[in-house]
């Protein structure tokens, strides 16, 4: 299963608990579903993971570990999910999320010829923060959603599948 192959790259528990710089935050790493891969911190990390991912912010690693912390979700899938928007990534995601923000606001675009690079994103700031951010808030609570009732069904499913198998094992074993 999957499941065995995340936890085969999950971090060291112990040694995160007892990183200097992370004394700080006290016991609250000592949360257990901050660790294990159950249903509802794998899904609760999918929210938190896809909601910051499409955060237009700088940090979105540690936005992530700080609210999965305070929402008691996986830790490593929630910070592992902001990786989405990359750097090979950021560009075509966020264009998407200020095309989706014209369109559902209804503002006009900055200029009709616009190449989306950042010196032009740049100039024309005054014009693109409202849709962008209006966009990235959308998309944001769209896949956080998705993501958290996704997770939940697709495991439910699976586990259910798993005790069809074994039944069905059981029944042919019998005489």
């Amino acid at each position: 299963m999957a499941k065995k192959i995340i936890q085969r790259f999950m971090p060291d528990q112990n040694a995160i608990k007892e990183h200097k710089h992370l004394q700080f935050l006290g016991e609250q790493l000592h949360e257990p579903n901050l660790w294990h891969l159950n249903r509802h911190s794998v899904a609760k990390a999918f929210a938190v993971g896809l909601f910051v991912a499409w955060l237009p912010i700088p940090g979105q690693m540690v936005v992530a570990a700080l609210t999965a912390l305070y929402f008691r979700a996986n830790l490593a899938i929630s910070v592992v999910l902001v990786w989405i928007t990359n750097p090979l990534t950021w560009v075509p995601l966020f264009y998407f999320a200020y095309r989706v923000g014209l369109g559902v606001t209804g503002f006009s675009p900055a200029t009709q010829n616009f190449n989306f690079t950042y010196e032009n994103v740049m100039i024309h700031l005054d014009a693109l923060w409202a849709p962008l951010i209006f966009g990235c808030l959308l998309l944001s609570s769209v896949c956080a959603v998705a993501g958290y009732f996704g997770i939940q069904y697709f495991w439910h499913w699976y586990v259910t599948k798993k005790w069809q198998l074994r039944r069905k094992l059981r029944e042919e074993q019998q005489p």
